[in-house]
């Protein structure tokens, strides 16, 4: 089971409110004072406005190399979920700890905190990296910029461990979420008067039409990657607005999608194909009006995720986890990310994903005490090898 100190440090965590929309600095602020206590400086990295900061802190200082733990410090909300308590109220019942968060993944982040001094005890010839971002949630963003300021600084980190909820199971490899936002302008005109007009919606449906044909392009025809839940490449349609009467042609329409790709699969290709294809459709649009065409906007591209059974940080969370095997994981990580940074990296945190963004999500404490068996064995490591 979960130590008390440990259990506490996730519940002051959780207690937290760092929805993605707000600022996470009072979650931040707390881990940086709680290593100040025990001499590790912290190196923080902020958003424009300076609401939101990333955690870089090596607990080890001197040692050659290190093992990132990484975790996101921001929360889905919980808006028009039906909630039977308190989503901050961080409740432990029935052999479980409830709240936002719990699961996704505030409790790994509890978990390593509450080890720091033991990472400082420890004999390895490694330090160990914390990692904390902002704003996983909506795009991987805040990690960009803690990779860019680990690159600068010249840390070289041996390998990371994502601590997503996998069950304490080593997961090797994710797909990729890239979203992007398609805008499309028209010519309005009245609805009598349609050869006089660019249909803003009719245009945007095309290209919607393309993104579907290209969903059923992947399910008959993309090599299987056997593992995922759904083993090929998919695409979809989540939003879509336009127009303003059912007599005037619109002017405007806009519309969003994504592209989950396989590790191995092209997915900025997969988007030069949509691109084309609505450029194709310009020629004639713009005959009726110059003005009229496609716009896209990129919300957010984080990659896929793909590890190795054989890569060293595997093997050692599987040492570390007590393990044998390892999985594939449909959500996306910070881990391409990572990965792309040429660290060798692994996924591997308490928790299941089942329960993560949904009411009442909790972890069980049989997962968080898992996790710290993992912390206290990664202290007591000699090499990742």
């Amino acid at each position: 089971m979960i130590s008390p100190y440990a259990l506490e440090l996730a519940q002051t965590l959780v207690h937290m409110q760092t929805v993605s929309h707000n600022s996470n600095l009072e979650l931040i602020h707390f881990v940086r004072d709680t290593l100040a206590k025990l001499g590790v400086a912290s190196r923080l990295t902020f958003n424009a406005d300076k609401t939101k900061a990333n955690l870089f802190a090596t607990i080890g200082e001197g040692k050659p190399a290190g093992i990132i733990l990484s975790g996101h410090t921001d929360t889905v909300p919980w808006d028009g979920q039906d909630w039977s308590m308190d989503p901050l109220s961080a409740t432990v019942r029935d052999g479980k700890l409830f709240g936002r968060g719990s699961a996704d993944m505030k409790s790994f982040i509890a978990i390593a905190l509450a080890h720091a001094e033991q990472f400082l005890k420890s004999p390895a010839p490694f330090a160990v990296h914390l990692a904390l971002s902002f704003d996983e949630e909506v795009g991987c963003i805040g990690v960009k910029e803690l990779i860019a300021d680990m690159r600068d600084a010249g840390i070289k980190p041996l390998a990371c461990i994502v601590g997503e909820p996998t069950n304490m199971v080593p997961a090797i490899a994710h797909k990729g979420v890239y979203r992007y936002k398609c805008c499309v302008r028209g010519k309005e005109a009245h609805s009598s008067l349609t050869p006089m007009s660019v249909n803003a919606i009719e245009m945007a449906a095309r290209v919607v039409g393309k993104v579907r044909d290209m969903a059923e392009d992947f399910e008959r025809n993309e090599p299987r990657f056997e593992g995922f839940d759904v083993p090929f490449s998919t695409s979809s349609v989540g939003q879509f607005h336009g127009g303003i009467a059912d007599n005037v042609v619109p002017v405007d329409a806009e519309f969003r999608y994504e592209f989950r790709n396989l590790p191995n699969a092209d997915a900025l290709a997969m988007q030069a194909q949509v691109r084309a294809y609505a450029e194709s459709l310009e020629p004639r649009m713009q005959k009726v009006a110059p003005q009229a065409g496609f716009r896209f906007e990129t919300i957010c591209e984080v990659p896929g995720f793909l590890g190795s059974r054989e890569d060293s940080v595997t093997r050692l969370a599987q040492r570390l986890s007590g393990e044998s095997g390892t999985t594939l994981v449909a959500f996306g990580t910070e881990a391409g990310l990572f990965k792309t940074a040429g660290i060798p990296t692994v996924v591997c945190g308490p928790g299941s994903i089942q329960q993560a963004h949904q009411p009442d999500e909790f972890v069980t404490l049989e997962q968080l005490g898992r996790c710290e068996a993992f912390m206290q064995g990664l202290a007591e490591t000699k090499t990742i090898e």
